[in-house]
């Protein structure tokens, strides 16, 4: 989980590095993600001649780095600049931002229940971290509740703790699409009958945001919300369909369409 216990990168790795020392040569820059020192020759900076290395790199500037060559006898990691392109580097960015949250959230887990940083390796962070990833399964719980890690055999007293902290430190971004409805019941309790349709389809979906409003009858709003774009749609038709069915059942009519 944290890569400083794996001890070294391995040839082509993308890793996060952090310039120390800027020489006429290259720069020496020590790799976040582990307790090694890597190399950064002038020629691995970029394509383009360079006069002063201190126009591409300086001191304290976090670059992502490709690992060259490893020699692990001489404790030397040579790196490249120039071998990065845009999108690896947005890329290990954003993992490298999302492995630093998912290791915080764990040891917030491990403070809350009691754990010792190792412990909360070893119970919850490792456990995670091989079916989803540490911050994307916290990012899960989040989203779905705490039967992603009570299934996982995470015992309940620590799944309670991993969703709260979840639930408190990771903002669930959601997706809200909207649909109309158009339902008619001629019975004589034809109020009763569209009420209980919308009540059904509800309750048929627990646990998720969905909201009714009349738009002027014989026609209502459906608002659904969900983590992204297909869940939403899925949940959307799920409940048109649903409420239409509902009261034909019970002796009435129904369409129901997307809203554009």
């Amino acid at each position: 989980m944290n890569k400083q216990e794996e001890g070294w990168p391995e040839y082509g790795d993308l890793v996060i590095a952090t310039v120390n020392s800027v020489m006429d040569y290259g720069a020496y820059a020590n790799l976040d993600e582990y307790n090694r020192r890597g190399f950064l020759h002038i020629s691995e900076i970029s394509s383009a001649r360079i006069r002063n290395v201190r126009d591409f790199v300086r001191e304290n500037q976090k670059l992502v780095l490709k690992v060259l060559r490893v020699d692990r006898e001489k404790g030397h990691i040579d790196l490249s600049l120039r071998r990065v392109n845009k999108r690896e580097r947005i890329e290990k960015v954003k993992t490298w931002k999302e492995d630093r949250k998912g290791v915080a959230l764990l040891f917030a887990v491990a403070e809350k229940a009691g754990l010792t940083k190792e412990e909360a390796n070893q119970q919850i962070g490792a456990v995670l971290e091989e079916k989803y990833g540490l911050y994307a399964g916290f990012e899960k719980v989040a989203k779905e509740g705490v039967s992603v890690v009570t299934e996982l055999g995470i015992p309940e007293n620590l799944a309670q703790v991993i969703v709260q902290v979840a639930e408190e430190r990771i903002k669930v971004k959601l997706v809200k699409i909207r649909g109309v409805i158009e339902v008619r019941c001629p019975q004589r309790n034809g109020v009763k009958c569209i009420q209980d349709a919308f009540n059904k389809a509800k309750s048929s979906q627990k646990g998720s945001k969905i909201e009714f409003a009349v738009i002027a009858a014989p026609k209502y709003r459906v608002e659904v919300s969900a983590d992204n774009w297909k869940r939403a749609e899925d949940l959307l038709e799920k409940i048109g369909e649903k409420v239409v069915a509902n009261v034909v059942q019970a002796g009435g009519q129904g369409n129901f369409k997307r809203e554009k």
